[in-house]
């Protein structure tokens, strides 16, 4: 089977691919996404991948314009379903790609995160993959959360502390704010960002 895996980080890929070529699937990498902000950040992910790349030997293909715009402009007033936007733009992207160039099927590293809403995306992929006439390859790669992380430090792997896009990062700071301000108490006790 030849499989394009959309790869959204250079970390998420680790294990998604060892399993795969464990079970003797021809794998390439795709890495689309315009929902990454800020700019330094989707830098950052495309050297880790690369870094990835070259230690594994994997073939990726990247797509290195920044689609922020796009993103944002199908986004925006729909904050609440941004991820399943999200996940649909990505992926809709993955497979457009693999039917175009003789791909038997398609998977994505977004199955690796415990973050991500795994049943929506098994459910998104499966009606595209439908609609569109190209298998969808699935596996839980969650199994393999810790195994991908330990597989990252020794190859020193920028990861990320967010998915991607600015609402995410918002509320990892908002986050981290909150934290820092249980332990200081002269921060008041709302802040306006």
């Amino acid at each position: 089977m030849k499989l394009l895996l959309h790869v959204c980080c250079g970390p998420c890929a680790i294990y998604p691919l060892s399993l795969l070529r464990e079970s003797g699937i021809d794998i390439s990498g795709y890495f689309y996404n315009p929902n990454i902000h800020p700019f330094k950040e989707f830098k950052r992910r495309i050297e880790a991948l690369e870094t990835v790349s070259h230690h594994f030997d994997f073939h990726v293909i990247y797509e290195n314009s920044y689609g922020l715009v796009d993103f944002m402009r199908k986004v925006v007033f729909h904050e609440k379903e941004r991820c399943s936007i999200c996940y649909h733009l990505r992926l809709s992207r993955t497979i457009a790609y693999a039917k175009d160039n003789g791909f038997d099927a398609f998977s994505t590293t977004l199955l690796y995160s415990r973050y991500q809403n795994h049943q929506a995306l098994i459910d998104l992929c499966s009606e595209l993959a439908e609609a569109n006439g190209i298998s969808f390859y699935y596996r839980d790669f969650r199994e393999g959360w810790q195994a991908g992380i330990d597989q990252s430090k020794p190859l020193n792997l920028y990861r990320q502390q967010y998915c991607g896009c600015v609402y995410s990062e918002q509320e990892s700071f908002d986050k981290s704010l909150r934290k820092k301000q249980s332990k200081d108490n002269s921060l008041p006790s709302s802040i306006t960002i």
